[in-house]
Formats: structure tokens, C-alpha cells, sequence
């Protein structure tokens, strides 16, 4: 803006053009959010002050190896849910016996640990920068997170990037050790969880893999050429196990991370992708909000009935 004489001037004194009100709003310290109208009026009610909309970003590529290389765990059979350190892998053997050179007598299901450890390492590196981007902000913790994973390019490289609305809690106490907490959680759904004694304490993430090579009766099964039982469903076993395993992987993964506190709002996403003759890699990410109780939940007393009459 400028007065009649041409010179710049937004101090609001005679010569300015600029409204009072104008003047103090170009004056105040502004401020960034992710937040949506209705979730930053509850968090406002909540007590929760936006600081700046704050974010990190990593790209990861990593190769594919195959069995024997070094970049592999030592791999072992084991139970899913058991405490085992390595590996999942399971073996399977064709029922036929030698059939032909092209016939597939071998078939496993094997855990991709190396792919686990990339997607960690991206995630967590990109997680860290938002939170480091916060702690600057003097920060108490970060609402409303975003994490978007995707690949730049088809050649293994995955970007991460997280976004979230740091805030402040008031006169409230500094964060321990100095690390804000972080959440998927905003608005009415965060207010919720804090009135039924649930603070938030960090959001966490895992991803499991688990690569399909198929023997002879799983490569029948999904080309659609086992016609010997045509009024039966036949169940293809191996695939089948390799989802369930997978997804029970990926939860172990996060239990691990919540060392005795709780996983709210969780989200399971599985994608896999076809290779060849009944080949896949299953791929299950979970995600959810790791909250920790402060306080007993407080009953709602129970309504009664009303009847009117007349």
C-alpha cells in the first residue's frame, strides 16, 4: 500500500490507507496449520494453541536380493506369533513327483527383512525431521499427522513425507526429554481419546513383506488351469498363508514398538504385486496411534426413560 505521496507506509498513522484493524493482523506473529475448521476449533477448546504446520521428508532405494545374499537375516521355520528372531519362511513340495524339467517341484514363502529395514529407516528418518522441525517451534506436540509413502520411480526408491500441525498446551509443562508427541488423531477424535484418559503418546508404523515363489500346484491354482475338481473351491494354500502371515507379521512389528501401551485407530493396507506364473510380493503396512492411560475413565451416567403423559 501506499499514501498520496507515493512512499510505502502500513504503520496505520495519518498518511496510511490501512484500516486499524488491517494493520494489527499484518502485525501479529501468523501462524500455519494443517487443520481443519472444525478440528481447530475443538483443539482451541481443548486447549491446544497451532505453532506451525511442520513436515519431513526421506527417499529410500533399495535393491532386490535373493536367497544367500548378504544382505538377508539367516532365515528359519518359526510360528508367526512366536518370540523366534529370525525370519518367516515355509517350504512347500510338489505332490507329483518329476514331471518335467519346466514342472515346479519347489515352492516358499519368505520374509523380506531387508525391505522391512529400508521402509523402517525411511520412515522413521522422515518421522524424526517433522519432529525435529517441531522442537524448533518450541512445540509440545504434533496433531493431525499425514504420512504419505509412494514410489518416485519403478526402480525400488520410495519417498516418504509427513506433515502435521504442531501445537502448544497452554502454560502447560515441556514435553519429556524434550520430544514432542505426535499423533494421527485431530479435532473431536483427539478430544475423545484425552476425556477416556488417553494421551497420545507417538505415532507408529510398520511394514511387513513376504515374497511368493510357487510351486507347481500354487501356479496351477492362479493361471485357473486345475480343472480336476470343477463343482469344488479349492483353496490356494500357499497365497493364503502368505497374506495371513504378512498381516500378523506387520502387527508384530508394531507390538514391539508400543513397549506396554496401547495401538488406537489402527490402519491395515496390503498391496502385492504379480510377478510371474502365480509369483507375488505381499506387502502389509499398519499403522495407528501409540496412547498411554493417565487417567480412569470416567462412566456416563446411564439416562432414564421419561414418559410424558397427555
Amino acid at each position: 500500500m501506499s499514501d498520496v505521496s507515493g512512499e510505502s507506509d502500513v504503520s496505520g498513522g495519518p498518511q496510511g490507507d490501512l484500516p486499524e484493524a488491517a494493520v494489527r493482523r499484518l502485525e501479529a506473529t501468523g501462524f500455519s496449520s494443517g487443520l481443519t475448521v472444525p478440528d481447530f476449533a475443538a483443539c482451541l477448546e481443548l486447549g491446544l494453541e497451532p505453532v506451525a504446520l511442520v513436515q519431513g521428508f526421506c527417499v529410500m532405494q533399495w535393491g532386490w536380493y535373493g536367497p544367500g545374499s548378504g544382505y538377508m537375516r539367516g532365515v528359519s521355520p518359526f510360528a508367526v506369533g512366536s518370540q523366534d528372531a529370525g525370519a518367516y519362511t515355509e517350504t512347500y513340495q510338489c505332490p507329483h513327483g518329476f514331471v518335467s524339467a519346466e514342472h515346479r517341484t519347489w515352492g516358499q514363502n519368505l520374509e523380506q527383512p531387508w525391505v522391512e529395514s529400508a521402509w523402517a529407516q525411511g520412515f522413521g528418518t522422515a518421522y524424526a525431521r517433522m519432529v525435529e522441525e517441531a522442537q524448533q517451534h518450541g512445540a509440545h506436540g504434533i496433531i493431525g499427522v499425514v504420512d504419505r509413502v509412494g514410489n518416485v520411480a519403478d526402480t525400488g526408491t520410495t519417498e516418504f513425507h509427513f506433515l502435521g500441525t504442531a501445537v502448544t498446551v497452554g502454560d502447560g509443562p515441556a514435553p519429556a526429554g524434550g520430544v514432542p508427541w505426535s499423533t494421527y488423531l485431530a479435532g473431536q477424535r483427539l478430544t475423545k481419546s484425552i476425556e477416556a484418559g488417553f494421551m497420545p503418546v507417538a505415532v507408529v508404523a510398520s511394514m511387513a513383506s513376504v515374497r511368493v515363489w510357487a510351486y507347481c500346484m500354487t501356479e496351477y491354482l492362479m493361471e485357473g488351469n486345475y480343472n480336476w475338481t470343477p463343482t469344488r473351491p479349492v483353496p490356494v494354500d500357499q497365497v493364503g498363508r502368505a497374506h495371513m502371515a504378512v498381516r500378523q507379521l506387520a502387527r508384530k512389528h508394531v507390538r514391539q514398538q508400543l513397549a506396554g501401551d496401547e495401538l488406537h485407530g489402527a490402519v491395515l493396507d496390503v498391496v502385492y504385486r504379480e510377478l510371474s506364473q502365480g509369483d507375488e510380493v505381499v506387502d502389509c503396512t499398519l499403522r495407528g496411534n501409540r496412547m498411554r492411560r493417565f487417567k480412569d475413565y470416567d462412566e456416563v451416567a446411564l439416562p432414564r426413560p421419561t414418559v410424558r403423559l397427555g
